[in-house]
């Protein structure tokens, strides 16, 4: 009783096409389209942020890690001279 056959589809979509017109359904299609790539581009500009973020956070880690070995053979280097 739930199964819809080709020919119901086919009845309805010439509704849609007699009510709407193929003009508007061709921008409905189109603003349709243009909406799901907005949503796509967001997506990735959303993903693309967060794995910057997450980087410039990494190469901050990696600087200030860099920087503490350079202070401590700086250090080491003084106390080796002053010995």
């Amino acid at each position: 009783m739930g199964n819809i056959s080709i020919w119901q589809l086919l009845i309805v979509a010439v509704i849609v096409v007699l009510l709407f017109g193929t003009k508007k359904l061709r921008n409905l299609g189109g603003d349709l389209g243009s909406a799901v790539k907005g949503f796509k581009n967001a997506i990735g500009d959303e993903n693309d942020t967060a794995n910057k973020a997450e980087k410039d956070s990494d190469t901050l880690t990696d600087n200030s890690t860099t920087a503490q070995k350079v202070n401590q053979s700086k250090d080491s280097q003084k106390d080796n001279s002053q010995a």
